[in-house]
């Protein structure tokens, strides 16, 4: 593994002077590889974390461009970016801050087939997207590769991330919402979002990210759902049970118990989520 320049060393000195952090974890950081599914107010914020704390590849897919709306939470995007495909303005402004992160962008929906080669180049998978039907198709393509997953979503005044790792007899997120769940689609459309509450939610998807591109372990629970209240700055935990009618996960073979804690927040007192 080369050694990080010293202009690289310069750069990342203050994450690598870290506990538990070293050259070599940052020197790893630069070989890895992040596919993030959405370039809106979560993926948008995440991606320039990710890319500035040295992770080296990033691949970037959405559809969509930028519109004057987008500009007050997708804080990558200037005026200037108006009426372009919002995976290249992205990368635009990630090229700008960090010439150690390589950026490679895909501006259209694609297949299982394609989305499942994409999910197997990478290490991690942040779905940062705004619709139920992508949401189960990258956990369905990351359960069956085995790629670890970190969900997140923002919608109003509350926002929720979730991280899933695909261990034997550990619930995925169709468990937490069944694939044949009705879900009131385009919440940022109805309900309105406030920027922060989405920088909120990507700060702690690109956290746990780099937390498990460095240590290989999240320092997060896997298989629970971490809700935020923006109007009171609280977190809520919650427990996730395994769906014995999920798809995905009947389909492997129950070996071992689910290694994660999982746990009810007391306050609530309730599991198996549902965040509508």
């Amino acid at each position: 593994m080369p050694n990080l320049s010293d202009q690289q060393f310069l750069r990342y000195q203050k994450q690598i002077c870290l506990d538990t952090w070293s050259e070599e974890v940052q020197t790893k950081l630069l070989d890895r590889s992040v596919l993030i599914i959405g370039c809106g107010g979560l993926g948008n914020a995440a991606a320039l974390y990710l890319s500035a704390s040295g992770v080296g590849h990033l691949v970037l897919v959405d559809d969509d461009i930028v519109e004057l709306s987008n500009l007050p939470r997708q804080v990558a995007y200037r005026f200037d970016d108006l009426g372009v495909s919002k995976v290249d303005a992205l990368k635009k402004a990630i090229d700008q801050r960090n010439s150690d992160c390589r950026v490679r962008v895909v501006r259209r929906r694609m297949t299982d087939e394609q989305l499942m080669l994409e999910v197997t180049l990478a290490d991690v998978v942040l779905d940062c997207s705004d619709n139920m039907t992508t949401r189960q198709q990258v956990n369905y393509c990351c359960g069956r590769s085995k790629v670890p997953l970190i969900s997140g979503a923002a919608a109003g005044w509350d926002g929720q991330f979730s991280i899933w790792n695909y261990h034997v007899g550990c619930p995925c997120y169709s468990c937490l919402y069944p694939t044949d769940t009705q879900i009131f689609e385009n919440r940022c459309t109805s309900m309105g979002i406030l920027g922060p509450v989405a920088g909120v939610v990507s700060c702690y998807q690109s956290l746990a990210c780099i937390n498990y591109l460095a240590e290989e372990n999240f320092g997060f629970q896997s298989s629970v759902l971490y809700r935020f209240d923006g109007r009171s700055g609280e977190w809520s935990i919650y427990s996730v049970n395994r769906d014995p009618d999920c798809p995905l996960c009947k389909d492997r073979e129950i070996e071992e118990e689910c290694p994660v804690s999982l746990f009810i927040d007391k306050d609530k007192n309730e599991s198996g989520a549902r965040y509508l």
